[in-house]
């Protein structure tokens, strides 16, 4: 390890945190809320315990794990939902994958800063701040979005028309911030299947589009952004706070052929 850097704060060469590391800061969070007075709130009384914290975080297995055969892992609780699909030794659907976090802004936990929702709200917010006042006006939403379209429990209802600024309307500078916003929910997944999931998607970068409501910031509740593509579905929203003072989003990473490993699973 080079120097005393804690291995959450260390960044993947394309810029991504490792998601071990991501979902572990995404314990730390949730164990905060519990230290700051949270302890009977998310869930309490219906079957969850006193709600927040790691130990409200549940891991299952549809299948048999094996090299052989189709099986999924599926991991989460408050904040946090992994849906990772196997066949045959192989990942075949890391998605669905919905993150919120709360806190958003920094916070102390263990031996350092947690901050793990940052880069991707940074990532998205530059592709905002990047459209030209006419591409903005492309890309706005003609209505709110107070929380996410396809978050948990509406599966498969993708819209049939996708809105806002097509990938083909971007400059060349803009291209190449767009996929950079994807691989920021892509490279939670080892580093191989990030690269092939990200090569498919920037094939379909002509026809993706990006779409938002609200400040560009994303910083402010009913803040929403939203990249719609053939295959990738992301969304990011921002939140009143619930436990604490300070807004913070959900997000979610969906694909329309591969969620759950494909409708045929």
């Amino acid at each position: 390890m080079a120097g005393t850097e804690h291995p959450a704060r260390r960044r993947h060469r394309n810029g991504a945190e490792p998601g071990y590391d991501k979902i572990q800061q995404h314990l730390d969070a949730d164990d905060h809320l519990r230290a700051h007075g949270a302890g009977y709130g998310y869930g309490y009384g219906y079957g969850y315990g006193y709600g927040y914290g790691r130990g409200n975080f549940y891991v299952a297995f549809l299948g048999t794990p094996s090299e052989i055969g189709r099986w999924e892992l599926q991991f989460g609780g408050h904040h946090l939902a992994v849906a990772n699909t196997y066949a045959d030794g192989a990942l075949i659907g890391a998605t669905p994958s919905f993150r919120g976090i709360e806190p958003f802004a920094g916070f102390e936990a263990r031996d350092g800063v947690r901050e793990p929702g940052r880069h991707m709200r940074e990532a998205l917010a530059a592709l905002l701040a990047a459209l030209s006042p006419a591409q903005s006006a492309a890309a706005r939403l003609g209505r709110p979005h107070h929380d996410l379209l396809l978050g948990p429990g509406r599966d498969w209802a993708f819209p049939s028309r996708a809105e806002g600024i097509a990938g083909v309307e971007l400059t060349a500078e803009q291209r190449t911030l767009l996929p950079a916003a994807i691989e920021e929910y892509v490279a939670d997944v080892d580093d191989e299947s990030a690269a092939r999931i990200l090569a498919g998607y920037a094939r379909e970068l002509d026809a993706t589009h990006v779409a938002f409501t609200g400040s560009a910031s994303l910083l402010r509740p009913g803040d929403y952004i939203r990249i719609d593509g053939p295959s990738v579905w992301v969304e990011f929203s921002m939140h009143d706070g619930i436990v604490l003072a300070e807004p913070h989003p959900h997000a979610v990473w969906r694909d329309k052929n591969t969620d759950y490993g494909g409708r045929g699973f």
